[in-house]
């Protein structure tokens, strides 16, 4: 468990970041990690001296395995309030079954990742710049999945909690990866959309964050 900027962790989980804020009201969990994570967050959490317990809310920001495949196992250990958005929630209810894996990577990947149990959700976000809960706004950025959502924190200049709509390598920071993003267009104006905003500091799914005027580094991805 990384501290990226005061209250804010960053944690882990193979390839895949969870993130932890704490709140006046909790903690506050922002994506999942694959199946079978729950005992390596309340590991980390124990080293930071809090509790599954205190995990109040959970922002998912989209419906892939990776980010959503320990939910329903975290919901269940702490009664913590799942927000999601309205266009992504099908697949994390099971409303909409997951695709059947086509070709021998994608049946071993679906091995390695395990069975996804879907899982209710307590609050849709149906609304771009809504606030979910206090001090954090959604930023509906599709284009990674019909329903992705980055959150952005009013805390330490601006915490921009990007899920997949951007990734970061080398200090730098790209697009999500293609062959797994629905809309590549529709991601490509999401990641500019995020490059019109003023935040200090960024974390993402996949890679290290990012601190100091951080949205210069997504104005960079856009120019090219």
């Amino acid at each position: 468990m990384r501290e990226v900027v005061d209250g804010v962790f960053e944690l882990r989980l193979g390839y895949v970041n969870v993130h932890l804020v704490v709140t006046d009201d909790g903690l506050v969990l922002v994506d999942t990690g694959l199946p079978g994570r729950s005992p390596l967050i309340e590991r980390a959490l124990k080293g930071i001296r809090r509790s599954l317990g205190e995990v109040t809310t959970i922002l998912v920001t989209h419906h892939h395995p990776d980010h959503v495949g320990n939910l329903a196992d975290l919901r269940a250990r702490t009664g913590a309030r799942v927000i999601a958005h309205a266009a992504d929630a099908p697949w994390i209810t099971g409303h909409v079954p997951p695709a059947e894996p086509v070709g021998l990577l994608a049946r071993l990947a679906g091995r390695v990742i395990g069975k996804v149990e879907p899982t209710k959700i307590d609050q849709l976000i149906t609304a771009d710049g809504s606030e979910p809960l206090p001090g954090f706004t959604a930023l509906h950025t599709p284009g990674h999945t019909r329903g992705h959502v980055s959150y952005l924190l009013d805390r330490s200049g601006g915490i921009l909690f990007a899920g997949d709509a951007a990734a970061s390598r080398g200090g730098k920071v790209t697009g999500p990866p293609r062959p797994v993003t629905a809309d590549p267009v529709r991601a490509g104006q999401s990641l500019a959309r995020l490059a019109e905003l003023e935040f200090d500091h960024a974390v993402f799914g996949h890679g290290r964050a990012v601190s100091g005027l951080a949205v210069e580094a997504f104005r960079k991805a856009v120019a090219g």
